[in-house]
């Protein structure tokens, strides 16, 4: 949750009924409330009505979206025997009581690093020079460590709170003056630590990492786009609902391209023109992220079709779309019916 966007009464108010509806900055609705209201109005209209969509839904529970890992268990002597590889010191960190809890975070960094350092050995001349026992156990090692570690990145990510943290349904639609630069930046990172897992050449770094893992606590990103984009679908399909029932003359004309020029419309297409472009960037940001494992769980692909995808016509952003174009459409269909001297009746814009 982010404090400085959303003042303290709201999160008290929010944390007293423990709800998911989210309770935060009301400025997009406000604006597409003033958006609608001035349409309407220009056409002597009720007001649509404001209810509020239903919230997103939930994230997958911790033990549907990771993946089961066997725990390596190898002797302290087997470690040691090792030790030309580089690895007993690192592995003594992970075993330690704080590389035990570490975060999510650490443990992918651990996990890369290990991989690489027997993936080195066994390229090398430190592999020639290990007795036949112990080379073959590290042959075994690395084989496991490979198969593992798709796996193992899955879980780091899937495990991580900056990660679970952005499908928060205690959120707010994405406000106005949302700015996701860094935390589009950080799923580019993220991406190309998948993509380059099992690349010695790209090593990420602990501070990178961590950086950019903060970067995403900057906002829930994800639940706000989504629920910017339920929010917005249902306030065009409700206008044009009530614009199916416009009756056209010159008055209606004036009062039309005059409400279409005011502020409030302005400002109503301005937000629906920013989450059009913030809304495509950050889906597809997000799904290329989950594009570059080369597996995924059943709970986390299910998710993904239902909410984050770009194509599956139920899910919020085609959904978006297609209520955005048939608006448009109503829109000028609406604005040439009522320009037409002598036109009368209901408008005949279906906006299909």
């Amino acid at each position: 949750m982010t404090l400085d966007r959303r003042p303290l009464a709201c999160l008290l108010f929010g944390l007293a009924l423990l709800s998911l509806s989210g309770c935060g900055d009301p400025a997009a609705e406000q604006r597409l409330a003033a958006w609608q209201d001035a349409i309407t109005q220009a056409l002597d209209l009720p007001s649509p009505s404001k209810t509020s969509p239903p919230n997103i839904g939930a994230f997958p529970e911790r033990d549907a979206r990771l993946f089961p890992v066997a725990e390596t268990r190898e002797g302290l002597l087997d470690v040691y025997a090792l030790r030309r590889c580089d690895i007993v010191k690192l592995v003594a960190r992970r075993n330690s009581q704080l590389g035990k809890v570490a975060p999510a975070s650490q443990r992918w960094l651990y996990e890369l690093t290990l991989w690489r350092r027997l993936q080195a050995c066994w390229n090398g001349p430190a592999a020639q020079a290990l007795a036949a026992e112990d080379r073959q156990r590290l042959g075994h090692l690395l084989e496991r460590k490979t198969r593992q570690l798709p796996r193992v990145s899955w879980n780091a990510l899937f495990d991580a709170e900056e990660w679970i943290s952005t499908f928060s349904r205690a959120s707010s639609p994405l406000p106005p003056d949302a700015d996701p630069g860094r935390a589009l930046a950080a799923l580019d990172y993220l991406r190309r630590m998948v993509v380059h897992q099992f690349d010695p050449r790209w090593t990420p770094t602990s501070a990178d990492l961590e950086g950019h893992l903060k970067a995403l606590r900057q906002a829930p990103f994800t639940a706000e786009v989504l629920r910017a984009l339920l929010l917005a679908t249902q306030r065009l399909e409700d206008l044009d609902r009530q614009l199916a029932g416009a009756a056209c003359s010159p008055d209606n004309a004036a009062a039309l391209n005059a409400a279409l020029a005011s502020p409030a419309v302005r400002r109503g297409q301005a937000y629906l023109a920013r989450l059009a472009e913030q809304g495509r960037r950050w889906l597809t940001a997000v799904n290329a992220l989950l594009d570059a494992y080369p597996l995924a769980r059943p709970a986390v692909t299910r998710y993904r079709r239902q909410w984050l995808s770009l194509d599956a016509p139920a899910a919020p952003w085609p959904r978006f779309r297609v209520a955005l174009t048939r608006h448009a459409a109503r829109i000028a269909s609406l604005r040439r019916d009522c320009a037409t001297p002598g036109a009368s009746g209901a408008s005949t814009a279906d906006g299909a």
